[in-house]
């Protein structure tokens, strides 16, 4: 599709009919999986032009006719960050093989040794383990706020550390996993724009992974990157493994250089059931969204639960409701709720489930529900897990796309076996 085209049709159609031409696959509607590693040159001296670029192309029509290796590049790759970026509004994606390669590509990136990490608390369990238990180890320092700080709060934190001055990179996640607590974009955003006066410019990171790319969109609060589980709603079906950033081009070329370096692109396969996905990833969101209304509001109102994190519940009026209107577009998906008890009640309604699935990962066409104080947080330290409130009574609840009477049914029958 040519680029005067493109500009006439919204992000939604493009994630369906974008970074893929037709024409140059036998008229084939659908990209074929480019199961090649190398890709020929017509003459050498076009292969010297080509590696002397690389695959810094700026276009999509110059990076599928600049393809050398499929380690630097492949037009599966190309179609699914292509489609990502739309739907994020982006200017430019990349994807990986899984989540955690995405995060810790971006991170290794910006920080070197010497360098200070701020980072937003709880975070995922991988993500804490990474900065707090490997970073460190290469001297990279790590400070961490959390929902109840204000601006100030925060900039006294970063200004206080002895590395102030190496701050590379904010990093924050919202809705947190498993809690769901908030952090506020724009308030972000305004430690960043004050700490310019101290001569100080982090990258502004994101994890998107429980909204993204449909319901929230923290480029247009004014971050640089998003991270994602792209394993999670991107993916949606519980059949890959991926990750993915987005954000600004010159930041992007940066971190496709190291993961480069480092290998760990999306393969054919995995970018190619990527680009499939995309396709469908609103309609998914959408109804998932719409059968976790349902869900979190018969379990506000169960006796056996103490209480429900989801931010369709959040209190008018109150701030984390106030940047819930902000910033998100639909409450989502992700649930968490305390049982009455501990962990043995938990184990209990976990193992009574019929049709709901105990398994970790999120996002999919199936409900899955996890325990995330001994499965997915439970390699952060326990005094982190429990100020965040991630307790032996937490379940967390990832809503498909099932018939919401039958999940309620599920619930409810799991509920009263406590």
């Amino acid at each position: 599709m040519k680029k005067e085209l493109e500009d006439q049709f919204s992000a939604e159609t493009l994630s369906i009919i974008g970074g893929h031409d037709p024409s140059k696959a036998l008229n084939s509607i659908k990209p074929p999986i480019f199961q090649t590693s190398t890709f020929k040159f017509n003459t050498a001296e076009e292969g010297k032009a080509f590696f002397n670029k690389q695959v810094d192309a700026s276009s999509l029509e110059e990076r599928n006719n600049s393809l050398i290796y499929t380690r630097l590049n492949h037009p599966n790759l190309v179609a699914a960050e292509y489609r990502l970026a739309k739907l994020d509004g982006a200017e430019d994606s990349a994807f990986f093989e899984s989540g955690m390669a995405a995060i810790t590509t971006s991170i290794l990136t910006f920080c070197k040794a010497g360098d200070l990490i701020a980072l937003s608390s709880p975070l995922y369990g991988g993500t804490d383990k990474f900065v707090k238990g490997i970073l460190t180890t290469y001297d990279v320092q790590y400070l961490e706020f959390d929902s109840s700080h204000s601006k100030e709060d925060i900039l006294q934190k970063i200004l206080d550390h002895p590395r102030a001055q190496q701050l590379k990179m904010i990093y924050v996640e919202t809705p947190a996993n498993p809690t769901l607590s908030l952090i506020d974009f724009d308030t972000v955003v305004k430690v960043k724009t004050e700490l310019a006066n101290e001569g100080i410019a982090p990258v502004l990171a994101a994890d998107n992974t429980y909204l993204g790319p449909i319901f929230q969109h923290p480029l247009a609060h004014g971050f640089d990157i998003i991270h994602y589980s792209a394993t999670k709603y991107i993916g949606g079906h519980s059949d890959l493994i991926a990750g993915a950033c987005s954000g600004k081009m010159d930041l992007l070329e940066e971190i496709k250089k190291m993961r480069t370096y480092l290998g760990c692109m999306a393969s054919p396969h995995t970018s190619w059931l990527l680009t499939r996905s995309l396709e469908t990833v609103g309609l998914r969101m959408e109804k998932q969204a719409s059968n976790a209304k349902q869900v979190a509001e018969f379990l506000n109102h169960h006796p056996k639960v103490n209480k429900v994190y989801f931010t369709g519940l959040l209190k008018e009026g109150s701030h984390s409701h106030e940047i819930f209107k902000k910033q998100q577009k639909s409450a989502g998906a992700m649930m968490a709720f305390d049982v009455v008890g501990g962990e043995k009640e938990a184990f209990t309604f976990l193992n009574s489930l019929q049709l709901i699935h105990l398994a970790i990962s999120l996002g999919s066409t199936e409900t899955l529900a996890s325990h995330p104080y001994t499965m997915s947080s439970s390699n952060m330290a326990e005094a982190d897990r429990l100020k965040n409130h991630i307790t032996p009574s937490l379940i967390r609840i990832s809503v498909g796309i099932e018939n919401p009477e039958d999940l309620i049914k599920d619930l409810g029958q799991a509920l009263d076996s406590l």
